[in-house]
């Protein structure tokens, strides 16, 4: 996993509450077993047309959009399925950070765990981004912190263990593997 410690960005603002894991990567795309290549699927049934054109009204399909790094979506984002394709579908696009003033619990588990970062704000803050879309952002990983270009911050939580991991580009796996001298050094007082 990559390190992540300050991402500056452009926001993409999509203002849909609900957004559910089968709208962020339809189930017919999660045949996949690599997250390369997913972010194509992104909001399929939303950005292109039956018969795969492009929907030009779709803010992802906008040039503004380009580059961005950072979504900014509305109340209860990632809600529905457990599938941890819908953060690698978001990864894979080339975010990096999620805002909303709710994330549901099992895609914050699954978007720490792959690198991106679930940005929990308050409803002025959330209503501030909302209102400027394209404007830069800068979100402290070490500072748990969201600021606007206005030069509001906002403080975001994040569990303790998926900060380290975050901040040092380890994953659970390779963090229980660093951990290998100590594990072994234990069990050899065990007997």
């Amino acid at each position: 996993m990559e390190k992540v410690t300050t991402i500056t960005s452009r926001t993409v603002v999509l203002p849909v509450e609900n957004v559910d894991t089968d709208q962020i990567i339809p189930a017919r795309f999660l045949k996949a077993t690599s997250k390369v290549g997913l972010g194509s699927k992104l909001f399929a049934d939303w950005r292109f047309a039956a018969d795969g054109a492009p929907k030009p009204d779709f803010v992802l399909n906008q040039p503004a959009a380009a580059g961005a790094s950072v979504l900014v979506a509305g109340d209860n984002f990632g809600c529905g399925s457990s599938r941890e394709h819908a953060p690698w579908a978001l990864y894979d696009y080339g975010f990096r950070a999620v805002v909303s003033t709710s994330i549901a619990d099992i895609f914050r588990s699954n978007s720490l765990k792959n690198g991106l970062v679930p940005i929990v704000v308050d409803a002025a803050t959330h209503a501030k981004l909302l209102a400027a879309p394209g404007a830069e952002v800068k979100v402290s990983v070490a500072d748990q912190t969201l600021t606007l270009a206005d030069g509001t911050k906002a403080k975001f939580p994040i569990d303790p263990f998926a900060r380290y991991c975050l901040l040092n580009g380890v994953d659970e796996l390779e963090f229980l593997l660093s951990q290998e001298a100590a594990i072994s050094a234990f069990e050899a007082k065990r007997g």
